[in-house]
């Protein structure tokens, strides 16, 4: 009779828990063993690769079907993703209506989503997910329109029988915010340790990590109060009564070796970070969110003896794409929970399929490399024969592409580094070695292909053969490369007229340099005069900026480049995004890969992680003597006056050039 009424209890715990945010299920259903483990199926291939063509499929709907390809109406990309209530990360990613909104905001338009689940609850988590989703968008005006292409499923995915699962669980998922991160708390009191998910604090302000061994807890209540005694162990805190720095930085203040802020009952995970001035001050201490559990809680209060170590468990992967093209996609790393990460990557998938348009267009194709090894001091290296007719043309584009050794982003280098192309054609001239074109290499994504217009440096190919090199910093692990030229008309008709103008003479103007003190003093006017028949002058030039000094300067300050022409007219280039912290998300639809490792987002000098750096153009013509002579200066400026940083100086790299048209 006891046995029925506790299963009867166990049936009415377990619907009850339905109602609860994901987190709270999640340690009921631990409990209950679910495993995420399950067979897969036996007839489709063994595996799968970023970039192998997707097979078609359909999956059952809460309401309908869902078909890949579709059936009617565009093919956008398909982003499919995972839930699994055994993930804190996840758990934020879907309680935050912030996240939710950016996902209904700003999801591009013919982007499909198809959300499953890990889990065997999973027609519930199919359920509760929609219904997070129609909550938010019930204030949303795209809402009903971006739930069209919202479609939730309520089959497992151990149970779907098809070629899904390989994906998921053969990608697998183990890098930053990916995998079951957990922390396990033992004690003499216990039989077993208690394993409960866990959600570390934002990495941008928080600058401390995890060991690999057993710390002791200690409860510090509510952390709000600073002179709580934790030196030298983790603070077991609530949530509430104050900011979360605030509580990490009391804790740090005490010389804790860390926080495990708790979630109060009912509550879900949340993703914790600094507001505002906060984000100034670094905090050298590792801080992770947690739920309450009764055990350990009621440990400490007993003054029994607990300790806390931090795992990370690998999980099937829990986000993959499929493009327009039909070509499976990884989806990058996420680094805070939020849906804009799945927007910005269907956002980029947008941004390829449009590249691939558009290299349709009818060109001259000289191809330089094909797919080979950039690495070390020479980088790559090529001879070329180029057409004799090639001056012909007024379009010159670089059309570049990056890979990495493998297909997997895990393969790819770590860091971002300037990738620069360099052409000699006249190995007497003094145009020998200049720059042609300047990219920035992804943080451990291989995904990225650009076209970047040129056209004003087609005078620097004056030989019928020239030599190309491709490099990056020696150091770098290796990257594959792919270039081809492309030329072409800028008129409709595809072919030369007098109408337009052609760049016939560029001339070579200032370089960069360390960022200093004496930078300003390295540069002298130029003088120069104006060719005959020359139509048209333009100022060109690629200018990033790198290093960091007190100021984050240059990579992550506002400097201005300024081009004084005639003493006169000052032409400025401002990097005012630089140090903004989504001033790189902005570029994702112009080519900025996305989803990488590091800090990709903030905005930069001058440039994005993998992406092209574009060539600031403008025209001089009516700031010039077109028959006498005339002058033009350079500076650059941090904060309205000459850099004078005290240590670690940056640097600026920067090739500019007057070009002449007729």
């Amino acid at each position: 009779m006891a046995a029925v009424r506790v299963g009867t209890l166990l049936l009415i715990l377990s619907g009850l828990l339905n109602a609860f945010p994901p987190g709270v299920r999640a340690s009921w259903r631990a409990a209950q063993g679910v495993n995420l483990r399950a067979k897969l199926p036996s007839d489709e291939p063994t595996a799968f690769e970023p970039g192998d063509a997707a097979p078609a499929f359909r999956v059952k709907l809460l309401d309908g079907d869902f078909a890949f390809p579709p059936q009617t109406g565009p093919g956008g990309p398909v982003v499919v993703h995972a839930f699994t209530n055994k993930s804190a990360f996840l758990e934020a990613l879907w309680c935050s209506d912030q996240s939710l909104a950016d996902l209904l905001e700003t999801l591009p338009d013919t982007a499909r989503v198809l959300f499953l689940s890990l889990d065997d609850s999973a027609p519930a988590d199919a359920a509760w997910m929609r219904g997070q989703l129609h909550r938010v968008a019930s204030g949303s005006q795209r809402g009903k329109e971006v739930f069209s292409r919202l479609h939730f499923s309520p089959v497992p995915v151990h149970a779907l029988g098809n070629w899904v699962p390989r994906v998921l669980y053969s990608w697998g998922c183990t890098g930053h915010n990916c995998g079951l991160a957990q922390a396990v708390f033992t004690s003499p009191a216990w039989d077993i340790p208690l394993v409960a998910k866990r959600l570390n604090a934002r990495y941008d302000w928080l600058y401390g990590h995890w060991e690999q061994k057993p710390y002791r807890l200690t409860d510090a209540g509510d952390g709000c109060r600073p002179g709580a005694s934790a030196e030298g162990r983790v603070a077991w805190i609530s949530e509430g009564g104050c900011s979360f720095f605030t509580k990490v930085k009391n804790m740090a203040d005490s010389k804790a070796a860390g926080v495990l802020v708790y979630a109060l009952l009912g509550n879900p995970v949340q993703d914790m970070n600094c507001v505002g001035e906060e984000c100034y001050t670094a905090l050298n201490i590792p801080a992770a969110m947690v739920h309450l559990e009764a055990s350990v809680h009621n440990a400490l209060l007993a003054g029994l003896p607990v300790n806390v170590s931090f795992q990370t468990t690998p999980s099937p992967n829990v986000f993959f794409a499929i493009d327009q093209q039909g070509a499976l996609s990884e989806m990058g790393w996420f680094l805070y929970p939020s849906f804009k990460f799945v927007t910005w990557q269907a956002e980029w998938l947008n941004f390829r399929e449009g590249l691939q348009e558009r290299l349709r267009s009818p060109a001259l194709v000289v191809p330089v490399f094909e797919r080979v090894k950039m690495q070390g001091e020479n980088g790559s290296w090529a001879a070329v024969a180029l057409p004799s007719d090639v001056l012909d043309y007024n379009v010159m584009e670089l059309d570049a592409s990056l890979s990495c050794p493998g297909p997997r982003d895990e393969t790819c280098a770590h860091w971002d580094h300037t990738v620069q192309l360099f052409v000699c054609c006249d190995h007497f001239g003094p145009y020998c070695n200049m720059e042609l074109g300047r990219w920035i290499t992804a943080f451990r994504r291989g995904i990225g292909r650009w076209v970047t217009d040129v056209s004003p440096l087609l005078p620097l190919l004056n030989n019928e053969r020239c030599a190309f090199t491709m490099k990056t910093a020696p150091w770098a692990m290796p990257w594959t490369v792919s270039l081809n030229l492309r030329f072409s008309h800028s008129n409709i008709s595809g072919s030369r007229n007098s109408d337009e103008l052609y760049p016939f003479k560029v001339t070579t103007l200032f370089g960069g340099g360390v960022f200093d003190k004496d930078y300003n003093k390295r540069f002298k006017a130029i003088n120069f005069s104006v060719p005959v028949s020359t139509k048209q002058v333009e100022l060109y030039a690629v200018i990033t900026g790198h290093g960091s000094d007190e100021n984050g300067c240059g990579e992550f300050c506002v400097t201005s480049h300024h081009f004084l022409v005639n003493k006169k007219f000052n032409n400025t280039r401002i990097f005012d995004s630089a140090g903004t912290a989504f001033g790189c998300t902005l570029h994702v639809g112009e080519g900025a890969v996305p989803n990488e490792h590091g800090t990709w987002l903030y905005g930069r000098g001058g440039w994005c992680d993998g992406l092209q750096v574009n060539p600031w153009r403008t025209d001089i013509t009516s700031q010039v003597d077109m028959r006498g002579s005339n002058t033009v200066l350079y500076f650059g400026l941090y904060d309205g006056r000459d850099p004078n940083p005290s240590s670690n100086p940056g640097y600026i790299i920067m090739y500019s050039y007057l070009v002449f048209y007729k």
